[in-house]
């Protein structure tokens, strides 16, 4: 990065990377490691631009280093990134080993649910065991694996921890385990840079870039700070998980040879559908926004009318009072009463009109 710079965009980090990767391409490899080469860094510029909003790992239980194989694997073993979880099974938890064995994360949860609808009672029992274990463990992080991790991160070392869904990037320094803070609650926390990791629970001590002690100067605003985060993550988490089953459903429906012209419609129709989407959402989200407001508004203002109350007439009192009084006697409000209110009320609604709302 140049030395002066403080702020640097998502699309730029993707641009030092791809570039990154293409220079660091191995100069004296046989024709077949140069292939396989080649062929890994397409398959991980392909998933590159899934750095800025989640990669698909899908840990095993039995090692720090373990993960099942997919591509977006392959973009930490090109950038000779190391990859940690420590969502481990302890070994002297004989059921919990026999339930899990060598299963990864997504192959438990399918065994759990066929495990549930066997008749088998030692099934049966497996997937229940199973099944306590991931609720037990819905931190993603065990002590066995703190301590796997301990040992295995060697002094120094920078790499990625994955748990609960997110990449922390994670350093070991004299013998302790340390992750760097990125919450939005710390972005006026200027001294605040490293979180230690030393339990299961979260609650780890700060630090600075020293790695001394420093607690946040308010935990009040960084509190709400990490909630704010955790919100918008789950938000995000969700939008992705539709978009992704939305793909899979567009491209199931694809049919084979379809030509190149073809496919790029589809792809710019997808794409309007979407963007369409995107706007009358937001028209949505603005409209229930003025409405709620003029709600509150009409809610705090309190109809004074005790004068016409007073006057007698038709006797059913001011337009809101007089609605009430006449529904609860099963009457009907006299017409002049309703249309002092329609008049009322249209006055009120041309003065929502000239009002702004701050959404």
């Amino acid at each position: 990065m140049p030395p002066m710079m403080e702020i640097i965009t998502a699309e730029q980090l993707m641009e030092y990377l791809g570039d990154y990767i293409l220079e660091t391409k191995p100069k004296e490899i046989s024709e077949a490691q140069r292939l396989n080469y080649e062929q890994n860094m397409s398959d991980a510029m392909a998933v590159l631009h899934k750095l800025q909003t989640g990669l698909d790992v899908n840990v095993k239980f039995t090692g720090v280093r373990v993960f099942e194989y997919t591509p977006e694997c392959i973009v930490f073993d090109l950038l000779d990134i190391p990859l940690y979880h420590g969502w481990l099974v302890d070994p002297q938890m004989h059921d919990i080993v026999k339930a899990v064995g060598n299963c990864s994360y997504n192959q438990l949860v399918e065994k759990i649910i066929s495990c549930k609808q066997s008749e088998n009672s030692e099934l049966a029992g497996e997937g229940i065991v199973a099944e306590q274990f991931l609720s037990s463990t819905a931190t993603q992080l065990t002590y066995h694996g703190l301590c796997e991790l301990t040992s295995t991160v060697q002094e120094g070392e920078l790499c990625v921890f994955f748990r609960n869904n997110h990449f922390s990037t994670m350093i070991k320094y004299k013998g302790q385990l340390y992750l760097l803070v990125t919450d939005q609650g710390f972005l006026t926390e200027e001294k605040v840079v490293w979180e230690s990791l030393h339990n299961v629970d979260g609650d780890g001590n700060f630090c600075d870039s020293e790695f001394r002690l420093r607690p946040p100067s308010d935990p009040e605003t960084v509190y709400r700070g990490q909630q704010d985060q955790i919100d918008q993550d789950y938000l995000m988490a969700l939008s992705l998980q539709q978009e992704q089953q939305s793909q899979d459903l567009q491209w199931e429906q694809l049919p084979e040879g379809i030509s190149d012209l073809e496919l790029a419609k589809k792809l710019q129709e997808e794409e309007d559908r979407r963007a369409s989407q995107y706007y009358q959402e937001q028209e949505q989200e603005q409209a229930a926004a003025v409405a709620a407001a003029a709600q509150a508004q009409q809610g705090q203002q309190e109809p004074a009318e005790g004068d016409e109350a007073d006057r007698g007439g038709a006797g059913a009192g001011g337009a809101a009072a007089g609605a009430v009084t006449a529904a609860a006697a099963g009457a009907t409000p006299s017409p002049g009463k309703q249309s002092t209110s329609g008049e009322r009320k249209a006055k009120k609604e041309s003065k929502d009109k000239d009002k702004c709302v701050i959404l």
